[in-house]
């Protein structure tokens, strides 16, 4: 596997980077190394998966880069600033600005509609979304007619639809997603990983994305594969059989 070339781009415009990132979980004889040393930096507008088998550390390093966990040693910058050691309540503020996070769960709030959870962010800011482009990001994510309706009542594809639009709403630096097919069927999961991908076409939306299947790895435009805390391979534009093959190699080092 070959490092991935850079485009003028990417080589002018650095949304997410990772200095030597440890994180020891426990002390002495029973500490666990769930990263060592991890570098890597992700160019704005790329879409980038992780990928490795489990225990790899794919998601220590997205709670890390997203500001959720903090590393035992190492720095991460989000758009040139340092957030390792940042205070909590600058961090939180950061985060609410810069970060926008897809879990597999959805973590949908039950007794809020769809718009509702949608804008929560905003709500939070105490900002208040401008209603045409609200109206056209719920157009843009299939839920025009399901606005008003609460999770419940909501299929998992629609669910994870809503989360996808509460992560854009606020424009943020960087998109994370968790595992964002892992809880649906094959056609939900294709058509959330279509607006992963026309958010990064559209709108140059960098986005970071854990993920065990191949396919979906597919849609990015670059893989990083992690194996026992460290960053093992790093492919440009792969096909699903290039991940498929790298995947083999790393779960058989």
């Amino acid at each position: 596997m070959t490092a991935v070339s850079l485009d003028t781009r990417a080589r002018t415009a650095i949304a997410v980077t990772a200095r030597a990132l440890t994180r020891r979980y426990g002390d002495g004889e029973s500490a666990v190394d769930a990263l060592r040393g991890v570098s890597l930096e992700v160019p704005a507008g790329q879409f980038t998966a992780v990928m490795g088998p489990s225990g790899s550390g794919k998601s220590t390093l997205m709670h890390l880069l997203a500001g959720l966990d903090r590393p035992t040693a190492g720095s991460v910058h989000i758009g040139g600033e340092e957030i390792s050691s940042m205070p909590d309540r600058r961090l939180t503020k950061l985060r609410r600005e810069h970060i926008g996070f897809v879990f597999q769960s959805f973590n949908l709030l039950p007794t809020l509609t769809a718009e509702e959870n949608i804008t929560l962010p905003l709500a939070i800011a105490r900002t208040k979304p401008a209603r045409a482009e609200l109206d056209a990001l719920i157009a843009r994510v299939g839920l025009s007619d399901r606005r008003g309706h609460k999770p419940a009542e909501l299929s998992g594809g629609q669910q994870q639809r809503v989360a996808i639009a509460r992560a854009l709403v606020g424009k943020p630096t960087v998109l994370f997603a968790d595992e964002p097919t892992g809880n649906l069927d094959s056609a939900a999961g294709t058509a959330v990983l279509g607006l992963l991908r026309d958010a990064v076409d559209r709108d140059g939306q960098t986005t970071l994305m854990v993920t065990h299947d191949p396919r979906a790895a597919a849609e990015a435009d670059r893989v990083l594969f992690l194996a026992d805390g460290r960053v093992v391979g790093d492919l440009a534009e792969p096909s699903e059989d290039e991940v498929i093959a790298a995947m083999r190699a790393v779960t058989h080092r």
